[in-house]
């Protein structure tokens, strides 16, 4: 029986180290798992910075790989979520030639319609962007194709969990609390 795949975010605390974006995306593709998505930045937690990976498995293989994943050096902790326990946005950059958005008013309709936003006009071209889920920038995607879009680029998925609180600091203060006890049993 084949287990059900469907999509899951992996969040990745790491420190801000040179190769490890390779390290992990190894751990993926040895199980011959495919990156929908990836993004990374800086955290709420000062020097400590954040992935994000979505990609579409089961349960039992994704907590195979956090546990590789939590093995890498630099690595601080991994935890996988799927969609219900995360709040997540892309962003969608489109570009169009700008008489098109002039000759053609269905254009400024469609624009507003899916609640995207003009970010720069030039004679040559109009960049258009619209934050949500995939298939909403999909969708303006789709209705934009007949406009001639000479560029189309959508960002890997942000999230941040519904709980009230970021789980890697539960992590860090126990951290902390272990690091107090030894150093206090050493004197």
């Amino acid at each position: 029986m084949e287990k059900q795949k469907k999509r899951f975010t992996i969040v990745v605390f790491t420190e801000n180290q040179v190769g490890l974006l390779n390290r992990i995306s190894i751990i993926f593709t040895r199980r011959g798992l495919n990156i929908e998505s990836v993004s990374a930045s800086a955290s709420a937690v000062s020097d400590i910075h954040k992935m994000n990976f979505t990609l579409f498995s089961d349960r039992e293989t994704l907590e195979k790989v956090i546990g590789q994943i939590e093995k890498c050096i630099d690595v601080l902790r991994a935890f996988l979520y799927t969609d219900d326990e995360i709040v997540y946005q892309e962003i969608a950059l489109y570009k169009v030639p700008t008489q098109r958005l002039l000759d053609e008013k269905n254009l400024e309709r469609i624009i507003r319609v899916h609640n995207a936003r003009i970010l720069e006009i030039t004679r040559d071209y109009t960049v258009i962007e619209k934050t949500g889920h995939e298939s909403e920038t999909q969708a303006l995607y789709e209705l934009l194709k007949q406009y001639d879009i000479q560029q189309f680029m959508r960002s890997g998925r942000i999230s941040v969990t519904k709980s009230p609180t970021e789980h890697i600091n539960h992590y860090l203060e126990e951290a902390s609390r272990r690091l107090n006890r030894k150093e206090e049993q050493s004197k």
